[in-house]
């Protein structure tokens, strides 16, 4: 069952739009969204307090920050970086931003993660023949360690991206006592949703790597787990990321040892 589904109909009507019109709900008001989605404008501060926020402004807040990562071309982000250089130890300067942003990373994720939600994931994924590891773009080296991390622990995997390009037919091979872990944050690799939903329609249990409750990859997951990397500059890294899927593959292969 997709988390829309456990939706109330309205409310999985507001989420439905907000998926399809992010633009719209990073910058519309309530009114002129609420006639847009067909529903009244205290349907958007139910669905926001719903999935944690105090309020509709602050759900909007998080669209924003989205949208803000997706329109800053690399050539935007490096000339932010040039903007602040100073000449004069200009490389450090780069390393320390980019560890410090690691370390905000990290914090965030653990001070946010959701214990009981860790274990689920990890619990579902134990019970699998095969994994499907579904990744493209900045999530892909995530994907590439796991299958690393879960062929040296014994664990039966498929990773994705084939360059035959056979990737819908490896996944037509997927059962339902197989599940499957699809990564992917904003902009999100239209093949990685499209894997990931076709896997989902065929009853394969998913956990998702993502950044947010209107990721499409938490719409159609069995259990998604949040990251939100920070940004130096608008550049990030993978280490929190990194950090919770080595901890997902030593879990998992744990939870198959003792059963």
């Amino acid at each position: 069952m997709t988390r829309h589904a456990e939706l109330p109909r309205r409310l999985a009507q507001v989420a439905a739009y907000a998926l399809d019109h992010p633009d719209e709900i990073a910058f519309g008001t309530a009114a002129s969204i609420a006639v847009s989605a067909g529903v009244q404008p205290s349907t958007l501060v139910r669905l926001a307090q719903h999935l944690g926020y105090e309020g509709f402004s602050d759900l909007q807040t998080v669209f924003r920050e989205r949208l803000r990562g997706r329109n800053h071309s690399y050539e935007d982000r490096l000339a932010a970086i040039r903007a602040g250089a100073t000449g004069n130890g200009d490389e450090n300067r780069i390393l320390n931003g980019f560890l410090g942003a690691a370390g905000q990373s990290i914090e965030q994720l653990s001070a946010s993660i959701d214990p009981a939600r860790f274990d689920r994931a990890t619990k579902l994924l134990a019970k699998a023949d095969t994994i499907y590891l579904v990744a493209r773009r900045r999530a892909y080296p995530v994907a590439s360690s796991l299958a690393y991390a879960f062929g040296t622990l014994g664990i039966r995997y498929v990773l994705t991206g084939s360059a035959a390009g056979l990737d819908p037919e490896m996944l037509e091979q997927a059962t339902t006592r197989d599940a499957a872990i699809a990564i992917s944050f904003a902009p999100y690799a239209p093949a990685t949703v499209d894997h990931a939903r076709l896997l989902s329609q065929r009853g394969v249990a998913m956990v998702s790597i993502t950044d947010g409750a209107f990721s499409p990859l938490a719409s159609c997951a069995s259990e998604w787990l949040e990251v939100v990397e920070a940004d130096f500059s608008g550049f990030r890294s993978l280490s929190a990321t990194m950090a919770l899927a080595m901890a997902l593959s030593v879990a998992v292969a744990e939870r198959r040892r003792v059963g």
